[in-house]
């Protein structure tokens, strides 16, 4: 028993210690609907490091954001559920965007630059970026076998939690996973 008592302690312990494991259980405790779907990794992931680029092909990589939390969707232009789940990324990235938080977006597989534009023009989306991966390369390092993925990092770039399908971001089931982790990180 006193072994039990001992290892529980130190497991609080190294818990408390670790702002990562903190996020996570904070996180896990608030998750409710379309945020069920959500797996939260017990130890932050390394994400993949290939390059991405801007709509106009300037290169961009994931540890350009690094020091803020970052939400990361691969989506397409040819995805029924991405279309579905782009404007409420809109609403989170107007409501939560800043200095401590951003939402991603990156096009994977072939998306025509001229057929992004249209895609964001017709379901009103006028705050996100049209980051393109064209060749899946980073989304394949990052195991993206289906869209849309979101994915999110914590301040040190690294993957703390992955939700596969389309969610709805901007409701409060979604905010009270974000505010908690990002608030465990604070504290």
């Amino acid at each position: 028993m006193k072994r039990f008592l001992l290892a529980a302690l130190y497991t609080g312990a190294v818990a408390l210690a670790n702002p990562g494991m903190a996020d996570v259980a904070a996180a896990q405790a608030v998750v409710n609907g379309d945020m069920k779907k959500m797996v939260f990794h017990a130890d932050p992931k390394a994400v993949g490091t290939a390059d991405f680029m801007t709509f106009d092909e300037q290169p961009l990589n994931l540890s350009d954001w690094q020091g803020k939390w970052v939400l990361v969707n691969f989506w397409a232009t040819w995805c029924a559920p991405c279309r579905h789940e782009m404007p409420m990324l809109s609403e989170l990235q107007t409501e939560l965007g800043g200095d401590d938080f951003e939402v991603l977006t990156i096009a994977t597989s072939r998306n025509p630059p001229a057929k992004m534009q249209d895609f964001f023009a017709e379901i009103g989306v006028d705050n996100l970026p049209l980051h393109r991966d064209p060749q899946s390369t980073l989304a394949r390092q990052m195991a993206v076998l289906g869209l849309p993925v979101t994915l999110i990092l914590n301040p040190d770039g690294e993957e703390v939690a992955r939700l596969t399908g389309d969610a709805n971001w901007s409701g409060d089931d979604a905010r009270a996973v974000l505010d908690a982790l990002m608030a465990e990180a604070d504290s």
